[in-house]
């Protein structure tokens, strides 16, 4: 039973000011890597400030903004007590998003919810976006932490950011600059990255009874270690490939997998066919599907499938884009091609079996 002989306090209903303070010194370090350029001031203020005069250089510069959050893999964070990663995958999904069409992130703000402020956890979190700002090359310029008492559990969290990008109105990828004989060009995820948790976590917690400490001999490793590898961001991956050669569009492989998204960027006349055989899925997408009894189809309009972004080039420009990513060490190959579209063809489709 509450005490009301006494006033009440925002302490005694659990939010704990000088707690948030005190994440905020501990993240600072970690935000100012971020830092471009045109970021003026610091962590404190009510916004983060750009200096728009930057973008004097295009000649019509178009925004892009992307906002997203990681989902049910916060909870394996949570259980697992790592809270430096799941900033990664953050960043790459807002990200990644944003050099679909051919846009630099420049910066981003980030959310973050919690039950209790526990200092040191908020700036570890934090310490993963900052990261993956950096290799994305964008500025984290602010960001809100809010404690939740009675809504949320102690332990519990969530993340989400949004980011926003420029690019010149002329060089803006998409459908529309797709032609037939286009080549498909597979980037390696690097695991699950941040979608279809809620189908991986039924099978392996509801269905096999496993436990996150356990070592998994496909893996090499524990399965809470393979669940929680961060997401590969791509974003100055992209960009590099748009300053080689040419290039006219991107697909963000995310929730509802490769297919699906990659119909999305490929127009109504024409089909793109991508070939199994040209890859081997990682060894936790084979995992997951025997642990679950989960079909084929039910996988791949789930998850990636060991295809995190995919690029869709000239026929002619192939060898320079494949030579770019290996520079960089991405891992990518020829997985398909753009033709036009017939019968019962939809935007996108898969052909085959899978390498083994």
């Amino acid at each position: 039973m509450s005490d009301t002989t006494t006033g009440a306090s925002y302490a005694a209903a659990g939010v704990d000011i000088e707690a948030g303070d005190r994440a905020v010194e501990l993240m600072k370090e970690w935000v100012k890597k971020t830092k471009r350029p045109e970021v003026l001031g610091g962590l404190g203020g009510f916004a983060g400030l750009f200096d728009a005069s930057a973008l004097k250089r295009y000649e019509r510069p178009l925004l892009a903004s992307a906002t997203d959050g990681v989902g049910t893999k916060v909870d394996l964070a949570r259980k697992m007590g790592v809270y430096d990663t799941i900033g990664h995958d953050l960043v790459g999904m807002v990200v990644d998003d944003l050099v679909v069409c051919g846009a630099e992130p420049l910066f981003m703000t980030d959310y973050i919810c919690v039950g209790k402020v526990h200092p040191e956890r908020v700036a570890a979190i934090v310490k993963g976006i900052a990261e993956g700002c950096v290799l994305a090359g964008c500025a984290l310029v602010g960001g809100e932490t809010a404690e939740h008492p009675g809504l949320l559990g102690e332990d519990d969290f969530d993340v989400a950011g949004a980011g926003t990008g420029v690019v010149e109105a002329d060089q803006l990828l998409g459908a529309d600059r797709i032609r037939t004989g286009d080549a498909v060009i597979a980037m390696a995820s690097s695991g699950l990255h941040s979608n279809g948790y809620s189908l991986v976590r039924h099978v392996v917690f509801d269905r096999a009874g496993w436990s996150l400490d356990r070592e998994v001999q496909e893996f090499g490793r524990t399965l809470g270690e393979e669940l929680l590898e961060p997401t590969k961001i791509y974003s100055l991956d992209c960009l590099a490939l748009t300053r080689t050669t040419e290039v006219h569009a991107f697909s963000h492989v995310t929730g509802g997998g490769l297919a699906a998204n990659l119909a999305r960027v490929v127009p109504d006349a024409l089909h793109a066919r991508v070939d199994r055989s040209t890859w081997t899925p990682g060894a936790v997408f084979d995992v997951v599907g025997r642990a679950g009894n989960v079909e084929r189809l039910e996988l791949e309009k789930t998850l990636n499938m060991g295809v995190g972004m995919i690029a869709v080039v000239p026929a002619d420009s192939v060898d320079t884009a494949l030579t770019t990513l290996a520079d960089r060490g991405v891992r990518a190959w020829v997985a398909g091609e753009i033709t036009e579209r017939g019968g019962h063809a939809t935007g996108a489709a898969l052909s085959g079996d899978y390498a083994s």
